[in-house]
């Protein structure tokens, strides 16, 4: 069983036939994640019309530099109402990338989210770019523990970091072609990964949309790159996901 622990379903057309492609290449969990109100409703509906879907609700960092704490806090409440449908928290973060963010409302939104993922016992998966180092230091600071570091692009002395906290890796599809992902791959015991498509972005050829059947080939580029059966790698990872659930 091949799992993708990260992507957007919601952004995608002909969900049904998105199912069916999946299906077809064994892909059996599907995780899709919500980035603000809207989307947190359709991925719940989304998981609940299709058993191969989990639903991962959280606030992107740029769409909670849009909302008012009230609006937060009434977001963390509704996750909070759902959390027997919601497998974890996602996507949250810091994204310092581009000028004039409120970094400073940023990490005290993530802080939120951090201590609902740890109220709720569930897996929280973080967005960090050009934020790799501070994301690392709030989740540090709060203990949290079920981690997963969501296509990350930070040097490699954090992605050491990550391992040491005990944390997972989800490693996209764009491996395929990246050599930042490929050394990630090579340096991370395989005990700290899991694989995303982040459909519809990150298509392993370069194409648009991408889709969860290609998930497939970030574990093929996996069992490459350690020199493992592409069954061995398999379910390596699936214990791995297991593990984010007990």
């Amino acid at each position: 069983m091949y799992i993708d622990v990260h992507c957007h379903l919601d952004m995608l057309k002909n969900i049904d036939e998105i199912i069916k492609n999946a299906k077809k290449k064994n892909v059996n969990v599907i995780v899709s994640a919500g980035v603000d109100i809207e989307t947190n409703r359709k991925t719940l509906e989304l998981s609940e019309k299709f058993q191969e879907v989990r639903a991962c609700l959280g606030i992107y960092p740029d769409e909670a530099l849009k909302m008012s704490d009230k609006e937060i806090d009434s977001e963390i409440e509704f996750i909070n109402k759902n959390k027997e449908k919601v497998w974890g928290i996602g996507e949250v973060g810091m994204d310092f990338s581009g000028n004039d963010k409120d970094n400073e409302k940023q990490e005290r939104v993530f802080e939120k989210f951090i201590e609902l993922s740890k109220k709720l016992d569930k897996p929280i998966v973080v967005h960090s770019r050009k934020a790799e180092e501070e994301c690392i230091e709030v989740l540090e600071k709060l203990k949290a523990k079920k981690v997963v570091m969501h296509y990350f692009s930070g040097r490699l002395k954090l992605v050491e970091r990550i391992v040491n906290n005990g944390w997972m890796l989800s490693i996209p599809t764009a491996v395929k072609n990246s050599e930042h992902f490929q050394k990630v791959v090579e340096i991370v015991p395989i005990e700290n990964l899991l694989c995303e498509t982040d459909s519809p972005y990150s298509h392993p050829d370069k194409k648009f949309p991408n889709e969860p059947a290609n998930v497939v080939e970030s574990y093929k580029m996996i069992a490459k790159i350690k020199g493992l059966g592409l069954n061995e790698v398999e379910e390596k990872i699936e214990k791995n996901f297991e593990r984010l659930v007990k």
